[in-house]
């Protein structure tokens, strides 16, 4: 017989803090999500992490867990609109009796149903081993009774089976809920999903995914569809609110029966969650839109090789020309709306080695006639990467129209021929196309920034990158990026100083990372010159004031110069990585492996300096 939870038939969405949310009260999620998700019926918020209640990482008092009584107050709101509390936290077992009170006292507060164990084998999580997990819940079993359903999460991966220590945790929780996030793990939907359960299948508790939000919507589809169809997934969470666009919000509204549900059409974009309007994606697999060819006479066909690709269709692709190009391929959107649309390549995981692929943008509104913008294929695995937000117009024909070809400079490398996505903007006017036009420092007065010294007046590195630190400690590390401090006219005169966006972009992440203090990781658009996207990770800062899917400006101040809450002296760590790392994981730190360091990010100084704006 199957084992009743509370989640059974329903639909979740995972819920940080408030400070990571566009809606300032609980009043407001609530409106956004019955407008925009009306059969997700449960939020999942995180009451406590440690020994801290969650008010601690919290700017949003409105929003943020302080004890009981705030809980109460979400309790209320959301069971006025029909809808279930359930909470979730990060259990440490390094102080068990401080912890365990926070974990009961939420659980005793009436209409609380349920409380998830957000168990991780990372920095910041579980640190108590497995002796320490017998007392820990023993003691929140005491508390809040028998009856009372707890769950874990954790990261499903195989690897990461034991060292979670399952069977210490099992004869005290009720359901799992596992994380799987293939986005985040570069992999397919189905694959993901099948490892979910022939990992934890056998543990013998009802399996609850976690499925990711933020993923594009056909993936969303997609994952939904087989964990319930597949597996007879009862019950399903998104991880989460905040994050979620409109784009994904009809994939994920949707009941829990196989299939899709059209529901209705949403009147406007939820605030802060997304801006997309209609898509548009190019195949190279039998899409009429997409055309290629030869310039040698040749049949495409023995040009071109093809295999099947992540998504279902086949991918063309071919080896790179050094100096002479063989082969061609174009992608046509057929614009019906003139408007602002991202345009995105997809790169697959094989057979895309080529550190140079020149894709070429006609008829953008404002732009050449032909604008090239440069992609590292050899970066990405599996992703969609952004050539920029263009302007495009509906009575031209050739207007957004994206061609390559195989001339790469390279010699016995693969460049692939993958799909080209539309997607429009709506709800805003862009007042240029989303290219950064430059990088300058992240610190410093305007003037010292517009400055031809990279590091402005006298702010200096205090590490340098990729140098070796901390010899023969337990941190000890290759370093990442620069390490920018300002000592003069007296020590820590950089305290509390402006941080500003070393160049245009998009806010990824903006939150706190244990041992790092509150960090801001910003993918930058594709560089006006070469179409390079660099991400940039701002660290130990303090007063964050953007939030994950913020535009920003070259020189827009996004926090201030911070210490890490203490652990270091003031500072700015900053660095910049020519992958999407960052976006993936912002706590990426390579210690001594000093290839992948290399491989995934690039000395600041020197790429500030080889690209800085023009100044008129």
């Amino acid at each position: 017989m199957a084992q009743i939870t509370p989640f059974d038939g329903k639909v979740a969405f995972w819920h940080w803090r408030g400070a990571a949310v566009a809606e300032n009260t609980i009043e407001e999620l609530v409106r956004t999500i019955k407008q925009w998700a009306p059969y997700v019926t449960q939020v999942w918020v995180k009451t406590s992490d440690g020994d801290d209640w969650m008010s601690t990482f919290d700017t949003k008092p409105s929003m943020a867990i302080s004890g009981p009584a705030s809980i109460a107050r979400w309790v209320q709101v959301l069971e006025a609109n029909g809808m279930e509390f359930h909470a979730w936290c990060v259990p440490k077992g390094v102080n068990i009796e401080a912890e365990t009170d926070l974990i009961i006292q939420a659980c005793q507060v009436p209409g609380v149903r349920s409380m998830i164990l957000d168990i991780e084998p990372y920095a910041g999580f579980w640190q108590g081993g497995s002796a320490a997990i017998r007392p820990y819940m023993t003691r929140i079993r005491r508390g809040v009774g028998g009856k009372f359903h707890i769950g874990m999460s954790m990261d499903p991966r195989r690897h990461h089976y034991n060292s979670i220590f399952p069977n210490e945790w099992k004869p005290f929780i009720n359901s799992v809920h596992p994380q799987t996030y293939w986005a985040s793990f570069q992999r397919p939907v189905q694959e993901v999903i099948d490892e979910v359960y022939q990992v934890w299948g056998s543990y013998g508790l009802p399996i609850i995914p976690a499925l990711q939000g933020n993923a594009p919507a056909a993936e969303i589809q997609q994952a939904r569809n087989y964990a319930i169809q597949q597996y007879k997934a009862s019950g399903l969470s998104w991880w989460r609110f905040g994050v979620i666009g409109a784009s994904q919000f009809p994939s994920i509204n949707q009941p829990m029966k196989p299939g899709p549900v059209t529901p209705p059409p949403p009147t406007a974009p939820p605030p802060g969650s997304g801006t997309y309007g209609q898509e548009i994606v190019v195949t190279p697999d039998n899409d009429p839109r997409f055309t290629f060819g030869t310039y040698t006479g040749q049949p495409p066909s023995q040009v071109f090789q093809t295999f099947p690709g992540t998504w279902g269709w086949q991918v063309r692709y071919k080896t790179t020309a050094a100096a002479q190009t063989q082969a061609w391929a174009l992608w046509t959107p057929g614009i019906t709306r003139s408007g602002w649309y991202e345009i995105s390549v997809f790169v697959p995981a094989r057979h895309a080695t080529t550190a140079s692929a020149r894709y070429r943008l006609y008829g953008a509104v404002g732009q050449p006639s032909l604008l090239q913008i440069n992609v590292n294929q050899s970066a990405y695995r599996n992703l969609w990467v952004p050539l920029g937000i263009y302007q495009l117009n509906a009575n031209d024909g050739r207007s957004g129209v994206i061609f390559l070809n195989d001339l790469t400079g390279e010699s016995n490398q693969e460049i692939a021929f993958d799909a080209v996505r539309w997607r429009e903007i709506v709800g805003t006017s862009p007042s240029s196309p989303y290219l950064a036009d430059g990088y300058d420092a992240p610190i410093g007065t305007s003037t010292e920034r517009a400055d031809t010294q990279v590091w402005p007046g006298n702010w200096f590195d205090a590490t340098g990158f990729a140098v070796r630190y901390f010899m023969g400690q337990p941190a000890e590390a290759y370093h990442s990026g620069a390490d920018l401090n300002l000592n003069q006219p007296f020590w820590d005169a950089d305290a509390h100083s402006p941080v500003y966006a070393a160049a245009s972009g998009t806010v990824t992440f903006a939150g706190r990372l244990t041992g790092w203090g509150n960090v801001v990781v910003i993918r930058h658009d594709p560089l006006i010159t070469n179409g390079k996207v660099m991400y940039g990770r701002y660290a130990h800062v303090e007063q964050i004031v953007v939030r994950v899917g913020d535009r920003v400006q070259r020189g827009q101040q996004i926090a201030n110069v911070g210490n890490a809450e203490g652990a270091f002296p003031y500072h700015l760590h900053f660095d910049l990585s020519q992958t999407n790392i960052l976006e993936t994981d912002p706590f990426d730190w390579p210690r001594l492996d000093l290839n992948r360091l290399l491989a995934n990010y690039s000395n600041p100084q020197e790429f500030v300096r080889n690209n800085r704006p023009a100044r008129r």
